[in-house]
This record gives C-alpha cells, structure tokens and sequence, in this order.
C-alpha cells in the first residue's frame, strides 16, 4: 500500500508539473536517489526524485474494531496508521540548477494547492487508500545534514513531507466476545 500511495502521489505532481511547462517527458520518479553500490541512480539524472525516508507509526489510540453477529462480536485486529517522511530532491546538473529550484518551488505550490490526495479528487487512487495528506517538515540545518548523511548522498535542493495516515488494515479477526444485552433486550427476549 506504501508504494500505491508514493506511486500515486508522484504520478500526481509529475501530471500538474508536465501541464504547467508543457514537457511531454516525466519528470518526477519515485526512486532511491543512490544504488546499493553508492553511485547516482542512473534514471534520475535532471529529474525530481520522490524517495520515501521513514516510516512512522501514527500514536493516534485506537480501539479495536468488533462486529457484532448476535450474541457474539468479532474483534478485529485494529489498523496500523502510518505517516511517511517523503523527500522531493530535484537532481539536476548544476548548469541545469535552476530547473531544479524551479521543480521543487512548482511541488510546493501544487502541494500547497492540494494537500489532500483523496477519492475525490483523485478518482483512481487504490481503493484501500481513504485519503493522504501532506505537510512540510521544518527541518535544521543540522538535522538536514543528518538526513543527507543518512542517504548518503551530497545535498540537492529538496523538500521533506509528512505523508499523513496511511491505514494498513488486515481485516484479520483477533477473537470473539459475547455481547453484552441490556436488560431491557434481554427481558424482551425472554
């Protein structure tokens, strides 16, 4: 559902970026922005990169799901909520660099514009997906060297998003519990 949910996103602004400068190739990749071996992703050279950076277990307390069949309710296993860190890196040689400032100012603009990727306005998101919203991390100058370092990899301009709530639900039933009949129901039953 991780890779639903980028592939989309990127399928996304690399649509609004192609329509606002009339480019016919894609500009935006989902992609590592360096191979195992330590080297530049070869396929992402002058393109804006969307790589995913962290995942993160949302805190959000949730109570386990049941469904009630009578006497006895199901209790299903309760969803895991995840937030994503997303970086939007715009790798562009430096005679090119102001493409890349220009690629990661329209990102904003079009994440500014349309913060939340739903069913709505979005109408072949996987259906699993009920909706994704996107805000931008403030990030220090020493936690943005972290980052870098982390990567391994040598700055470019770019941008970091949380990805809000992605819910993974495996629909598995953990158990079941008898249900508990007020005593009105219970003397009607009788």
């Amino acid at each position: 559902m991780i890779d639903a949910a980028l592939g989309q996103i990127a399928s996304q602004l690399n649509q609004a970026l192609r329509r606002r400068f009339q480019i016919a190739e894609d500009l935006v990749v989902l992609s590592n922005i360096l191979e195992q071996d330590g080297n530049i992703a070869a396929h992402i050279a002058d393109k804006l990169v969307v790589s995913l950076v962290n995942i993160e277990k949302e805190t959000v307390n949730m109570r386990p799901p049941q469904q009630s069949t009578g006497a006895r309710a199901l209790v299903m296993r309760p969803p895991i909520c995840l937030n994503l860190s997303v970086l939007f890196a715009a790798n562009f040689s430096s005679a090119n660099y102001p493409e890349a400032l220009k690629f990661i100012s329209s990102s904003i603009g079009f994440f500014q514009a349309r913060p939340v990727i739903d069913q709505q306005n979005t109408p072949d998101l996987d259906a699993r997906i009920e909706k994704v919203t996107l805000e931008i991390q403030n990030l220090s100058i020493m936690e943005l060297s972290n980052l870098w370092g982390i990567l391994s990899g040598k700055y470019m301009p770019s941008i970091l998003y949380k990805v809000r709530m992605l819910t993974i639900d495996s629909q598995e039933i953990s158990g079941e519990v008898p249900t508990i009949l007020e005593p009105r129901a219970v003397a009607h039953a009788r």
